[in-house]
């Protein structure tokens, strides 16, 4: 949203990803399934309209870019639309057309392998990939074939770290991590995560550098206890009438 574009824009992030885990973090869902396209254009308006020096990337939620190119096409048109200055879509040598056509459009495509939400159905749950030789030999092989096609950069999710650090050597673009080891060349994590938000279990990759959640439940309580107390708001915290107008007032027996 705007308040937290203005945090990490002045914090000096280089990018801000529009993320489908807003359906987890923000609208209560359980997965990211059930977020839309109309979903992430507003979220990304909100980000764009604080114009942040940060790259701004949207998500491509589930369905947007699987059934045909025109389909991809025209929904990466609305996040672009929107605000966005790239997009981002999930899977490997299943999504070059679609990758390849983005392009073509001069849109800028942002990838992402490994554990790819959008596939937990089909993956069995949020579970690490890569964790043998074929599956992490098949990842370095997709991260190419992405880079090929004209991906600019690559999310690398949920994969065991000497996976990741052969991916990032494979390819020629940016690898940006998450739960994926130190060997990436940028980090991202979900914004509600680190600033402790969220309070469902995190994964073991997350690392909270505040408590906001604790910090907001007590500012919400001091504040109903001072409604309740009368002490909320003050006289200071309300507004005045000129003396001449409260004379007036008087006149007709108003004190």
């Amino acid at each position: 949203d705007a308040p937290g574009a203005r945090m990490v824009d002045q914090a000096g992030v280089d990018m801000i990803l529009v993320g489908d885990s807003v359906a987890m973090v923000v609208l209560g869902y359980e997965d990211t399934l059930q977020v839309t396209v109309g979903d992430i254009a507003h979220h990304t308006a909100a980000v764009a309209r604080v114009r942040p020096s940060a790259l701004v990337v949207a998500d491509m939620p589930w369905m947007s870019y699987h059934l045909s190119i025109e389909d991809t096409l025209n929904n990466a048109a609305l996040l672009i639309r929107a605000g966005a200055q790239a997009v981002k879509l999930e899977g490997g040598q299943r999504r070059i057309p679609m990758v390849e056509a983005l392009v073509a459009a001069e849109i800028p495509v942002m990838g992402h392998l490994g554990l790819t939400p959008q596939s937990v159905n089909a993956m069995g749950g949020f579970k690490v990939q890569g964790r043998n030789l074929q599956a992490a030999l098949d990842l370095v092989e997709a991260a190419e074939a992405l880079v090929y096609a004209g991906c600019f950069a690559i999310v690398l999710e949920g994969v065991p770290s000497l996976v990741a650090a052969m991916v990032t050597e494979a390819a020629e673009v940016p690898i940006i991590g998450i739960g994926a080891g130190p060997s990436c060349d940028g980090q991202v994590l979900v914004s509600h995560d680190v600033l402790g938000l969220e309070q469902r279990v995190v994964p073991k990759f997350v690392r909270r550098y505040a408590d906001l959640h604790t910090a907001g439940v007590d500012a919400m309580s001091a504040f109903a206890s001072d409604v309740r107390s009368g002490t909320f708001p003050s006289v200071d915290e309300g507004y005045r009438m000129a003396e001449a107008e409260v004379e007036a007032l008087g006149l007709y027996g108003v004190a």
